[in-house]
């Protein structure tokens, strides 16, 4: 069946020179009525428009709204000026601009929007702020009303869309209610309209407003935590049972297949049975909520039967297949590179590049290498990690199952201390990964790993003195990185085992950081 088609949106400038006369003049007859019985409603402020250029017309077009910088506009030539916002990263293509009002007064606020989670509101209204939004990839209308309170005489008036999602576009935002026709923007445009207007937009698909609310945009410092798709003797756990402090899910493992540079994914059946029986369709459907509640899902490549070689540029394509087959079949948002030896940096950034092409927005990479692949940008791993830093989520190093190594300051630390945490992260952070790329990986109990593990107070000391140069051991790095990346842990499981150490005190120490 042959989808409704999209119908173009009516002109911005017709009948509103009409409607104005019109209003104007009933507002001035009904003052006049007023003035002749002596009450002093005859005075009572006419229903304006407080919002200047809200359809973008004006010469600048942006001004007076404060943009992000992934706000542009647009000439439509069927439709004229629009904003166009492009989400990416942790900026949401916010826009807003101050409005004048006046106190104990009713106000409705209109946008012609259309895109992905596009979002509207009025903050500062001296009581309920309101806000709306819509997911449709066609024109639609968000509207909301409210009441400023007794002292209110200006509010803000916003727009944006939401982290990672597609490009949205906004026309005819207005904020109608009582005022003088002015504004505190230079450029008032105290238009006189209609106290209840009605913008007619026709949508295909119909406009589907909603009242659930969206995904909570990503946190800043990041929590990763492997979940064990087998049995080693730490607690068992369904995706649904990793506790919401994880923000990115690295199922371990993904298996090497005979095809050079391919991987494939089964549910382990012993994991299966321990858990009283535990589906694909489980999974995939545990998957998906963990996304729906802002969660990222990668499948993790490494392990003991995930060796991978990715030598060549066959192999770079088969693995980019085969994993993206893998993504498209469980819901994951990513991959996690793993791998404890024989990595190509070369073949593997071409594998990595290639895939996020294939997943496009909100492709989720992290890694996991070993401290001896981090020593130096020389390294083979170093170098796969600056080689997708344009695409790399983030580095969480192995801090476990070391013994001693170098740190940035060419002192000599051993595992199991803050000194190695900090010493080493600071190689990476001196050597060309962003602060956001670099996080610690620590082990979640003594069970978890063969040595390397500290109390998750001293991780959450390390995550100090790396982002603002407090809480260190001896060694005090030269400078802060406050945006430093986060913390991971082998694994969900291990942490389960261990009371959920990880998640609530390292969990909840990030997630406080700014």
């Amino acid at each position: 069946m042959r989808a409704p088609q999209p119908q173009p949106r009516p002109d911005r400038r017709t009948g509103r020179a009409l409607l104005a006369g019109l209003v104007a003049a009933s507002t001035g007859l009904a003052g006049l009525l007023m003035a002749g019985t002596g009450t002093a409603t005859a005075g009572v402020a006419p229903n304006v428009d407080v919002v200047v250029n809200g359809d973008f017309s004006a010469g600048n077009h942006i001004s007076p709204w404060t943009c992000g910088p992934t706000v542009t506009a647009v000439n439509n030539a069927a439709t004229g000026w629009d904003l166009q916002g492009s989400p990416a990263g942790t900026d949401y293509a916010n826009c807003s601009q101050t409005v004048a009002v006046l106190p104990n007064s009713t106000y409705t606020l209109s946008a012609v929007v259309q895109g992905g989670y596009v979002f509207a509101g009025v903050t500062g209204t001296g009581g309920t702020d309101p806000s709306t939004w819509s997911s449709n990839s066609g024109w639609n209308t968000l509207s909301s009303t409210f009441t400023t309170g007794a002292s209110t005489t200006s509010v803000s008036v916003w727009f944006h869309g939401w982290y990672g999602q597609t490009p949205f576009t906004v026309d005819k935002v207005s904020l109608v209610g009582p005022g003088t026709g002015t504004s505190p923007s230079p450029s008032p445009s105290g238009t006189v309209v209609d106290p209840s207007p009605s913008v007619s937009v026709s949508a295909s698909p119909s406009p589907s407003q909603s009242t659930t609310t969206p995904p909570p945009p990503p946190r800043k410092h990041l929590l990763t935590g492997y979940w064990q798709d087998f049995y080693n003797g730490a607690t068992p756990q369904r995706i649904s049972d990793v506790p919401a402090a994880y923000d990115i899910i690295a199922v371990a493992f993904a298996d090497a297949t005979s095809t050079q540079g391919g991987i494939s994914f089964t549910l382990d059946p012993t994991l299966s049975a321990k858990l009283g029986g535990y589906t694909e369709a489980q999974f995939k459907a545990d998957i998906a909520a963990k996304r729906a509640a802002g969660k990222k899902v990668v499948i993790s490549v490494g392990g003991q039967n995930g060796t991978v070689s990715v030598s060549n540029s066959t192999a770079a394509t088969n693995f980019a297949n085969s994993a993206y087959a893998l993504i498209q079949q469980y819901g994951f948002d990513g991959i996690d590179i793993d791998l404890e030896n024989g990595v190509n940096a070369t073949y593997m950034s071409q594998a990595l590049h290639a895939l996020q092409a294939k997943v496009g927005s909100g492709f989720v990479l992290t890694m996991a290498p070993e401290t001896i692949g981090m020593q130096s940008t020389g390294g083979e791993y170093f170098k796969l990690a600056l080689a997708t830093k344009d695409i790399l989520t983030i580095v969480n190093m192995q801090y476990y199952n070391s013994g001693a190594m170098l740190g940035c300051d060419g002192g000599v630390y051993s595992q199991g201390t803050e000194n190695f945490l900090t010493g080493l992260a600071c190689i990476q952070l001196q050597g060309g990964l962003r602060a956001d790329q670099v996080g610690l990986g620590v082990p979640a109990s003594t069970s978890a790993a063969g040595g390397g593990y500290v109390s998750p107070s001293v991780v959450n000391s390390a995550l100090d003195c790396l982002a603002y140069g407090t809480s260190c051991g001896s060694f005090k790095p030269g400078q802060t990185w406050p945006a430093i990346g986060g913390a991971m842990t082998w694994s969900t499981n291990w942490d389960a085992t261990a009371g959920n150490q990880i998640a609530n005190t390292v969990g909840s120490h990030l997630h406080a950081m700014p």
